[in-house]
Formats: structure tokens, sequence, C-alpha cells
């Protein structure tokens, strides 16, 4: 499943001189509250009309995401360090299903699994199917 993070936005193409594969990258906005590890969050999408392939971003503590962008796609476009792009870009998400009992023991770590097992067993059965019907990225 993907989902659309950048429509066709003009973003600079930064050159940080002695970064290795980051040497020359885009800034994403408005990503840096997407949850992941380096090699979990994968996009694809275009630059400059380009399309790019799968590609990392790479998180930066509490700034917005980060994508290099390769010698190859500068190249194709015609750009360096310092030149605008054109970006559209989509979030690949994994759809991963929950169990109840992942729900159940999460509940217990936050300290509410008291107050929920006080509801009547159909509104438990209830928010426990809205729970595990949203998806990852709802989470």
């Amino acid at each position: 499943m993907k989902k659309l993070i950048i429509e066709n936005e003009i973003l600079e193409l930064l050159y940080i001189p002695g970064n290795g594969a980051w040497t020359y990258q885009l800034r994403i906005p408005n990503t840096k509250d997407i949850k992941g590890k380096w090699g979990d969050i994968k996009v694809s999408g275009t630059i400059d009309d380009y399309p790019i392939g799968i590609k990392n971003l790479g998180p930066d503590k509490e700034n917005d995401k980060k994508l290099a962008v390769n010698g190859e796609i500068r190249k194709s476009i015609g750009k360096t360090g310092g030149d605008q792009v054109r970006v559209t870009l989509y979030l690949h998400v994994k759809k991963q299903q929950l169990s109840k009992k992942q729900i159940l023991d999460t509940f217990k770590e936050s300290a509410v699994l008291e107050q929920f097992n006080k509801l009547s067993i159909p509104r438990q059965e209830s928010l426990l199917q809205e729970i595990l019907s949203e998806t990852q990225l709802e989470k």
C-alpha cells in the first residue's frame, strides 16, 4: 500500500560535502513524525518527473527525513546542489495486522487493562475491532 506524502513540491537539492551517500540530499517536509529506523521507511516517486524507484528515507533525530539523491538521478535530471527540483513521493506502508493479545498486552503495559475489562463484552469487542481495522499509519 502506498500513501502520497508530497506532490509536485519544489525542494532544494542540498549539497553537504564529505557526507558520503548523503552528499546530495533532499529534506522531505512534514516527515519527522513518520516512525521507523533506517531501511524501514521506503518511498517511491519522481524527481523532476524522473522515476527514482524504491528508496529509503533516512531518519534524522527530530528533523524531517532525508532522501539521498545519487549520481544517476542527478545526471538524468541535470541538477546539482543548490538547484530546485519538483518532487512527488509515496510512502510504502506495510500492512501489519495486530492480534488481540498484542492489543491487550499494550493495554496492560499502559495500565488501562483494568478499565478496559470493566466495559461490557460488546463494547470491548467493538473497541478491539476498531483498533484491528486501522491501517498501520493510523496506529
